[in-house]
């Protein structure tokens, strides 16, 4: 059998590739084709619960198939929504329900969940809102002649300069997020569309005023490139949720060391501290096999737990790709050493080409390897 470290590089080499043999796959394919020709049919918290076919697709695509016969519970956090922080979603500790009642969020949008963008939508609203500040009826033959307009050709816009090359689309865009034209010119908001929302350090999110960062956000072809004015957190992103949460499984059927690489390598970039790690157990017993703890290490205080933590490693490094590598690279060896799936000279061999970075250093694991074979 291939080892844990040799596994995990064969998948993430080319991940891409990765996924695309997993979305051929004829059940993930059927599913799949399933959810993308009846999510948009949808209409209301109870007609998608109620189907079980989709729901158990859109809840394994967050990692929550487990929670698929858990209705009531379910239809409660998508009531509540998350716009309120008190709501039942994002009082759980759990992210991912939260995350999943972002992507159907009917609390705020209702019938329109699943077919939501906010280059569409919310650019609509928008400009509605701009009208009735501006004393115009926002039920006018003008103002519906413009939505009218600008709905039929948003969603053939595939990039910054499709938007920028149709005046009547941009002038649309530009009123509904509150531009004005003598200071926000067109060479201004295509910086500001280049730069996107995601680097915190963006020209968008660097602005005092929010409209530059909201207008980013929904223009977001830095994140979304083509798909920025059609894709809808409730299709497209769900199935791409749907094929790395399968990639994960099946990695994990062969080396469950390699489903908790992949599982960490998909949530690094979102770890801001080493509390948000405690409170995910996948992510705790990869940062724990790193350091070479011990299970009982899990009984200790979690502020020592956390002290310890961050005496070892950064957590910033986690959103850095090559410290990230190094990272998941000790934590492929160290978990091979405990689980061993192949002969202990692969496993030596991965040892001797790796810097003692973390934890216990090379020479002690050689020594217990030593003891094992």
């Amino acid at each position: 059998m291939i080892n844990t470290y040799t596994s995990y590089q064969l998948i993430t080499r080319d991940i891409d590739k990765s996924l695309s043999r997993v979305q051929k796959q004829p059940l993930v394919d059927r599913e799949t084709k399933y959810y993308l020709e009846n999510i948009t049919k949808v209409k209301s918290i109870d007609e998608f619960v109620d189907n079980p076919r989709l729901f158990k697709y859109a809840m394994k695509a967050f990692g929550l198939e487990d929670m698929s016969y858990a209705k009531a519970f379910m239809k409660k956090a998508l009531k509540e929504g998350i716009s309120d922080p008190d709501s039942f979603a994002n009082k759980l500790t759990d992210k991912r329900y939260a995350e999943f009642v972002s992507a159907f969020n009917f609390a705020d949008h209702g019938s329109e969940a699943t077919v939501y963008n906010k280059a569409q939508q919310f650019a609509v609203e928008n400009f509605r809102a701009q009208a009735v500040i501006r004393g115009i009826d926002p039920n006018s033959d003008e103002v519906k002649a413009a939505n009218q307009y600008y709905l039929t050709h948003i969603v053939d816009v595939k990039s910054i300069d499709d938007l920028m090359a149709d005046d009547q689309l941009f002038a649309y865009a530009a009123t509904a997020f509150g531009m004005d034209p003598e200071v926000d010119t067109k060479d201004f908001l295509r910086k500001i569309l280049e730069g996107g929302v995601r680097d915190p350090d963006s020209l968008a999110n660097k602005q005092s005023e929010p409209r530059y960062a909201a207008f980013a956000t929904a223009y977001n072809f830095e994140a979304f490139g083509e798909e920025a004015t059609t894709r809808n957190p409730a299709q497209l992103s769900v199935t791409e949720k749907f094929y790395r949460q399968t990639l994960e499984e099946d990695a994990g059927q062969q080396n469950e060391g390699v489903r908790l690489a992949l599982y960490f390598q998909r949530k690094a970039s979102g770890i801001t501290s080493f509390y948000q790690v405690l409170g995910d157990k996948a992510l705790a017993q990869v940062v724990r096999t790193v350091l070479g703890l011990p299970d009982s290490f899990v009984q200790t205080d979690i502020d020592k737990q956390v002290k310890y933590f961050e005496q070892k490693l950064k957590v910033e490094d986690f959103s850095d790709a090559k410290a990230l590598e190094k990272f998941l690279t000790r934590f492929t060896t160290m978990w091979e050493i405990e689980n061993p799936s192949s002969p202990a000279q692969a496993s030596l061999s991965i040892l001797f080409s790796q810097p003692p970075e973390y934890g216990v250093s090379t020479n002690l694991l050689l020594a217990i390897q030593k003891m094992r074979s």
